[in-house]
């Protein structure tokens, strides 16, 4: 069920320049991933049970506590300028006044 697939077409909606050999090559791509997709789909699914992951596997959950402190004073001492536990820095925009 492969269709003709317009590869000019795909590269202006993608804002894409795509020249002969490189427009021939993704045709067939897409060719080979249209076919895949249609031999997947005549695979019969009907009893097979959704699943999230193909290993039968469970996360390992660590307890929820807090294991280390901001010390603001140590991260601020770098600092070229800072205020109030604020770090100052140069106006970057301009109020235009």
């Amino acid at each position: 069920m492969t269709k003709n697939i317009d590869i000019q077409h795909l590269a202006r909606l993608a804002r894409l320049s795509i020249d002969d050999q490189a427009e021939q090559s993704a045709r067939d791509q897409l060719a080979n991933i249209i076919a895949m997709i249609d031999s997947m789909r005549s695979v019969d699914t009907d009893n097979v049970v959704p699943m999230a992951h193909p290993m039968d596997a469970t996360q390992r959950l660590r307890e929820d506590k807090v294991t280390e402190s901001v010390d603001r004073d140590q991260f601020q001492a770098n600092a070229p300028a800072t205020e109030q536990g604020y770090y100052l820095v140069p106006q970057v925009i301009d109020s235009g006044e």
